[in-house]
């Protein structure tokens, strides 16, 4: 994960949708697919956005429209994993933003590693607030927490 995410070895893309693919099965209950957003200024430093490679090979597999456009990380924030726990959810509080096109819909979040699932949960809260009617969360890894 952390050579596709910072040494962009974008074929690793295809192994993480196989594998997301085999965990989701069938996206019946799903309008659309959203990758999480980077800022901007992320974007640019990093040169792609690791959750829209995901997100733009797994959707038309599964019949579901992505839309990358949707969701926008309007903050900059601080990398997660390099706060404490405490302070996660206070570092992603308003930072996103949504369009219109998610009024209605049933939305899948497609991101590559969950810690506390605080990023998570701050961009299904402005989904949410937007008008989505249910968001999921479809993720490849899941960080376990130092005790």
């Amino acid at each position: 994960m952390l050579a596709y995410k910072y040494h962009a070895m974008l074929a690793y893309a295809a192994l993480f949708t196989d594998m997301l693919s085999a965990a989701i099965g069938a996206a019946d209950e799903v309008d659309l697919v959203i990758p999480m957003p980077l800022h901007a200024d992320k974007l640019r430093d990093r040169g792609f956005n690791q959750a829209h490679e995901m997100a733009r090979r797994i959707a038309p597999r599964l019949g579901v429209r992505v839309d990358a456009f949707a969701a926008t990380r309007i903050k900059p924030t601080t990398v997660q994993a390099d706060l404490p726990l405490e302070a996660r959810a206070r570092n992603v509080r308003n930072a996103f933003s949504a369009s219109a096109a998610v009024m209605g819909r049933r939305v899948a979040v497609v991101d590559d590693v969950m810690t506390t699932g605080a990023t998570l949960d701050e961009l299904a809260r402005t989904l949410k607030a937007h008008g989505a009617i249910r968001v999921e969360n479809w993720i490849i890894a899941r960080a376990l927490l130092n005790p």
